[in-house]
């Protein structure tokens, strides 16, 4: 089996794995609320202290994004045992690698509930990671918090989604090409559900823009990727037709060192044809040779370079925590913090570990973002987070350009014809992940 077949297969298991519920919606879509049992909470707190999990890729193709999200829960739990811990508790995290491998993924996840019973998962990057163990989560009624950017379509009573979806990212991402001019746009990504998905919801939405089908072409490569030079070709005679053009990059892990030199080796510049990217962030760009990045874009909520005093307060405690000066902090570090800091408040609210109480006290739970906002947990599940486009810059980091206010997390997309009319609201007396406001029926999707 080859690299890809692997990668194939791996995707098929985790989308099986997802579609658990009835009829459930395209790419694997999921709005359960099957309640599992109650026991997983309940569990934790008879010991001596609280158990965390921390289910990130520490090797493979992940552990460039993946690894310093460990760390960020790693020093988010010192600190709060530093505060005297929760619930009269100390919390103790239990770390995994389940090794950019996402059938490990599900494995492991059962494993910190089950064998672990940890109170909380914090964890997962990729889409195809989360659907993998989404099931897990839903049959045993774990809490699992998503810190990244992703494609929405989906809403589980178990998952709590603190990264961007479409509407807080890739849509606001392009309207700001639009007004830049960009006429035609390369969808380039990553093979797996998060970029497909979220490209079928761009072009949709630059079809009500005017943009027909001949000015937009779509590119999907396996993770871990590396020969990019007949596709940055095939991008660079795209854009060579005297219209604007723009690469929206939905590529993944640490295939994106190579893309971006590539861009440098075929004489491709930010002035020619910009790359507004989803998963570069300052991590991605830590120790690596920014040169032929500068002046490309990303779309994020957060940036290290934001001017605020919480900020300021952050960074300063993240590189006192690492012992380097040169550690750098980024978006989804800031949706683990402000994934935690819900967590912590939802517990304290419910005054148990108990899932089900604590899922219930999470809705409307709010807590400070690092922009100088406020992040607030809606009943979909998602949180609510400000849109920041930024410019790489020589040294790392990001010059930002745009920045918006607080935008609601959409769990199911408009544009789409098969969740046009659904909506998610965990809260009573809905209850549901996919209700649609048509029929008023609650419904895990649709064919």
């Amino acid at each position: 089996m080859n690299k890809r077949q692997f990668l194939a297969s791996a995707l098929c298991s985790a989308l099986l794995l997802a579609g658990c519920s009835p009829k459930p919606a395209e790419n694997a879509s999921s709005a359960s609320g099957v309640s599992g049992a109650s026991s997983v909470g309940a569990a934790v707190t008879s010991g001596d202290t609280i158990k965390v999990g921390v289910l990130h890729s520490l090797s493979g193709t992940m552990a460039i994004s993946e690894s310093a999200l460990k760390d960020t829960v790693l020093m988010l739990i010192d600190e709060q045992n530093k505060k005297g811990g929760l619930l009269g508790k100390q919390l103790e995290a239990v770390v995994v690698d389940p090794a950019s491998d996402w059938p490990l993924f599900a494995e492991k996840a059962r494993e910190l509930l089950a064998k672990d019973k940890v109170a909380t998962v914090f964890g997962c990057w990729t889409s195809v990671s989360r659907k993998s163990v989404l099931p897990v989560f839903e049959e045993l009624n774990g809490i699992l918090f998503y810190p990244v950017q992703w494609e929405g379509q989906e809403s589980s009573k178990n998952i709590f989604y603190t990264g961007a979806t479409p509407n807080q990212q890739a849509i606001p991402a392009v309207d700001y090409l639009l007004e830049q001019g960009v006429k035609r746009f390369a969808l380039v990504g990553t093979d797996y559900v998060y970029p497909r998905t979220t490209n079928k919801i761009l072009e949709a939405y630059l079809k009500t823009k005017g943009i027909g089908e001949k000015d937009i072409m779509v590119n999907y490569t396996p993770f871990g990727f590396s020969d990019w030079q007949s596709i940055v070709s095939d991008v660079k005679k795209f854009g060579s037709t005297g219209v604007k053009t723009a690469v929206v990059s939905t590529i993944n892990g640490d295939a994106n060192v190579p893309f971006y030199k590539e861009l440098s080796n075929q004489n491709i510049t930010p002035d020619q044809i910009p790359v507004m990217a989803f998963s570069v962030g300052e991590q991605e760009l830590a120790g690596i040779d920014t040169k032929p990045l500068v002046g490309h874009l990303a779309a994020w909520n957060y940036f290290e370079s934001v001017d605020t005093p919480v900020n300021a307060a952050f960074i300063k405690e993240w590189k006192a925590y690492k012992k380097d000066d040169k550690a750098v902090t980024n978006d989804p570090m800031e949706a683990t913090y402000i994934g935690f800091n819900m967590w912590v408040k939802a517990v304290e609210k419910a005054g148990t570990t108990d899932s089900d109480a604590v899922q219930k006290a999470l809705i409307d739970i709010e807590v400070p973002n690092l922009t100088g906002g406020t992040a607030k947990m809606q009943a979909n599940h998602m949180t609510a987070k400000p849109v920041l486009i930024g410019e790489i810059q020589d040294n790392g980091q990001f010059d930002v350009v745009l920045q918006t206010k607080e935008v609601a997390g959409e769990a199911w997309s408009p544009l789409l014809p098969e969740s046009k009319n659904l909506i998610a609201d965990w809260s009573a007396p809905t209850n549901c992940g996919a209700y649609d406001t048509v029929t008023k029926k609650c419904t895990a999707g649709v064919e």
